[in-house]
């Protein structure tokens, strides 16, 4: 058995794609796996199952419980645990709700944002490890436009970003 994070991406923002996280676990633990919980409203589920590949299944479920798709990016406790390892920011000096991770589907090329001039951004900074984005936005993420500039990047990549804490609590919560 494994214990999952799943990251919905894209739900109960401003009003819309309400999905609450009470019929969340409800719908995860109907699926038959286990230790279901649920972290902020913002879509993050932890589990128990067998499945090797559980996202899939997940989404399936979503889309026919709440009838739009969501996409649920999932990662175990392990995974996690390596992309808070690979941070390349000094996490530890900085103020973790302006740390933001973008989790991405697939690992793209390591050239893949070569074309955003990192500077015209400062001081907001991203560094792409693995499939992970590490984003620091010392003014705030309100502010920036490096979010824009990064989703403009094609084609597009499926992403959901998780504040530091938010990284922290799931690998505290997969354990």
């Amino acid at each position: 058995m494994t214990s999952y994070a799943a990251l919905l991406r894209g739900i109960n923002v401003g009003g819309h794609r309400k999905v609450p996280m009470a019929e969340l676990r409800e719908l995860i633990a109907g699926l038959g796996w286990t230790d279901v919980r649920t972290y902020l409203q913002s879509g993050n589920a932890v589990f128990v199952t067998d499945e090797a590949d559980p996202g899939p299944a997940l989404e399936r479920a979503i889309a026919g419980h709440f009838g739009f798709e969501v996409r649920c990016l999932v990662r175990t406790h392990e995974e996690l645990r390596e992309v808070a390892a690979a941070c390349p920011l000094p996490v530890a000096e900085l103020d973790p709700a302006k740390v933001l991770v973008l989790f991405l589907e697939d690992e793209p090329p390591p050239d893949r944002f070569a074309g955003i001039d990192a500077g015209a951004y400062a001081p907001d900074e991203f560094h792409l490890v693995g499939r992970a984005v590490y984003c620091y936005f010392p003014q705030g993420m309100g502010r920036s436009k490096l979010p824009d500039a990064l989703g403009r990047v094609r084609p597009a990549l499926v992403s959901t970003g998780r504040n530091w804490r938010t990284v922290q609590r799931l690998i505290e919560l997969t354990s």
